[in-house]
Formats: structure tokens, sequence, C-alpha cells
């Protein structure tokens, strides 16, 4: 795999695993919306019951009872089905994460490969430059041995 090949990779990789922290954001960011929901339903419940329980205290007539206990009913369902949605967003959230830490495993794979290759690469012209050094002081040498008289 040439080089330019492995950078387009690692772009590549990049730019998925930017979109999937996207993605990620923007679920924890619902999952944040909907956990206000819920505790702002369940605030609005205690506060009515409160209200009933007042108005029991101070005497009600069954009719408004009947009211307030199946508007009571009302907010009960309301607060299992965001209890619901809040289960099923932290799951979507959950998986966005796994996904999103995939996608930062494969980077981290190219960026890996990416710094094999540039060391390997190094050590190459490390060995070359010694190489040249070594073939350019044996040069010389041989050189000065022949001017020198005998």
């Amino acid at each position: 795999m040439s080089r330019t090949q492995l950078e387009m990779l690692a772009d590549l990789a990049r730019e998925a695993r930017d979109q999937a922290g996207i993605a990620l954001a923007q679920e924890r960011q619902s999952e944040q919306q909907t956990t206000a929901q819920l505790h702002s339903l369940n605030r609005y419940r205690a506060e009515y019951a409160e209200r009933l329980q007042l108005a029991m205290r101070d005497g009600i007539d069954p009719a408004t009872m009947y009211n307030y206990q199946q508007f009571l009913g009302s907010l009960d369902a309301a607060l299992e089905r965001a209890r619901d949605t809040l289960a099923a967003q932290q799951k979507r959230v959950q998986k966005r994460q796994q996904h999103w830490q995939q996608e930062q495993r494969k980077l981290s794979s190219y960026d890996t490969l990416t710094s094999r290759r540039l060391v390997a690469e190094h050590r190459r012209l490390e060995r070359y430059e010694q190489k040249t050094n070594d073939d350019l002081v044996t040069s010389r040498l041989a050189r000065q041995r022949n001017e020198t008289p005998q």
C-alpha cells in the first residue's frame, strides 16, 4: 500500500470518525432534551398531585375528584411514554457511542501504520546516509593512499 493510499484511508477514517462524533453529539443532545422533558413532566405531576391533596383537605366534590384522578392518570401514562422514549434514546446514544469508538479505533490503526511507515522510512534514510558517508570516507581514504608517495 503506497503512502498516499494510506493517507487517503486515514483521511477517510478521520472523516467517518468526525461524522460519527457529530451524530453522537446530536443523539446526546436529544437525550438531554428528553431527560429535561421527563423531569418537567415529573414536577408537573407532583405539583398536580399536591393540588389534589390540598383540594381533598379543603373538601372536594366527586366530579372534581374524578377529573383530578383522570388527569393524573393521563399524566402517569405520559410519564410512562416519556420513560420509554428516554430508554430508547439512551440505546441510540449507546449505539452511536459504539460506532464512534469503532471509527476511532480504525483511525488509530491507520495512524499507527502511518507512524510505523514513517519510522521505517526514517531508518532507511539513516542507513542510506550512513552508507553514503561510509562510501565517501572509504573513497577519500583510497584516494589519499593512492596520492601519497611510497
